[in-house]
C-alpha cells in the first residue's frame, strides 16, 4: 500500500507492529547480553588501561548496576541494525524505488560507524583521559580508590555518545536523500555547527585542552566529511529527478 493510501490509523497500525518487531528483537539481544556482560566486563577489567586501576564495589548494588547496563547496552547496540530497518520498512512506502534502495543500504554502513566511533572512543580517548586523571591525582597526592560503578559509567560516558555523533554522516546522507538538506546549506551553517560540536565535546571531556582537542578534532572532521558525502548524494538526487522527468516526458509524448 502506497503511504499516500494509508490513513492515521493505518499509519498508527504500522507503527505499532515495527514498535513490537524491535522489542522482540532487543528481548532476544537482552537475553544474550546477560550472557556476554560477565566475561566483557572481566575482560575490560583486565585491559591495560584499567589492571592498574584499584576497583571497589562501594555499594551493594553496584555490580548488579554494572551488569545491567553492560547487558542493557549491549543489547542495544545488537538490536542497532534492526531499529534502523524497521524505521526504513516505516517510511519505505513514501519514497521512490530509488530511494528505497540506497536508503537501505545506510543500514550496514550506520552500523559501521557505530562500531567505529565506540572503538575510536575506547582505545584512542578512553586510555587518554584515564592516563590524565591518574597523572593529575599523583601530582595533587591523591591515593586513587575507583569505584567500579564509577570507572564504567565513565566508560560509557565517553564511548556511546561518540557513537551517536558517527551517525552524523549518515544522517547528512539521509537528510540530503529526502530533500531536507544541501551540501551548500551545510557549508553556510558550518560555523553554527563547529560551536556545536565545540560545546558537545566540552560535555565529554574534562576541562583540559589536549583532551578537548581530541575530541573536538574527529568531531570537525566527521563535519566535513558530512558535507562531502552530502555532495555526493544531492549530485545523485539531482541525476534522479532529472531521469524521472525524462521518462516521464518521454511517456506523456508516446501517449
Amino acid at each position: 500500500m502506497n503511504r499516500r493510501d494509508m490513513s492515521v490509523m493505518d499509519h498508527i497500525v504500522e507503527l505499532r507492529r515495527r514498535i513490537v518487531i524491535t522489542l522482540v528483537f532487543f528481548t532476544i539481544a537482552l537475553i544474550a547480553g546477560f550472557f556476554l556482560a560477565t566475561p566483557l566486563i572481566t575482560y575490560l577489567q583486565s585491559t591495560p588501561t584499567a589492571q592498574d586501576l584499584p576497583m571497589n564495589a562501594f555499594k551493594m548494588t553496584d555490580p548488579i548496576r554494572i551488569f545491567m547496563t553492560f547487558a542493557f547496552a549491549g543489547a542495544l547496540i545488537l538490536t542497532f541494525p534492526v531499529i534502523l530497518y524497521q524505521l526504513w520498512a516505516f517510511i519505505k512506502p513514501g519514497l521512490h524505488e530509488n530511494e528505497q534502495k540506497a536508503t537501505l543500504a545506510y543500514i550496514p554502513f550506520a552500523f559501521f560507524l557505530l562500531l567505529t566511533g565506540i572503538s575510536f572512543a575506547y582505545f584512542v580517548l578512553f586510555p587518554f583521559l584515564v592516563q590524565f586523571m591518574s597523572n593529575l591525582s599523583e601530582r595533587l597526592g591523591i591515593t586513587e580508590q575507583y569505584g567500579i560503578n564509577e570507572y564504567f559509567s565513565f566508560l560509557f560516558q565517553v564511548t556511546l555518545p561518540f557513537g551517536a555523533l558517527f551517525q552524523l554522516p549518515v544522517v547528512v546522507m539521509f537528510f540530503t536523500r529526502l530533500g531536507l538538506l544541501t551540501p551548500d546549506f551545510l557549508k553556510q551553517v558550518r560555523k553554527f555547527a563547529y560551536f556545536l560540536l565545540l560545546i558537545v565535546a566540552g560535555f565529554i571531556t574534562p576541562p583540559e585542552f589536549i583532551s578537548h582537542l581530541m575530541v573536538t578534532l574527529p568531531l570537525l572532521l566527521l563535519y566535513e566529511f558530512s558535507i562531502w558525502i552530502s555532495k555526493i548524494t544531492y549530485r545523485k538526487v539531482l541525476k534522479a529527478e532529472k531521469e524521472r522527468e525524462q521518462a516521464e516526458k518521454a511517456n506523456k509524448e508516446t501517449v
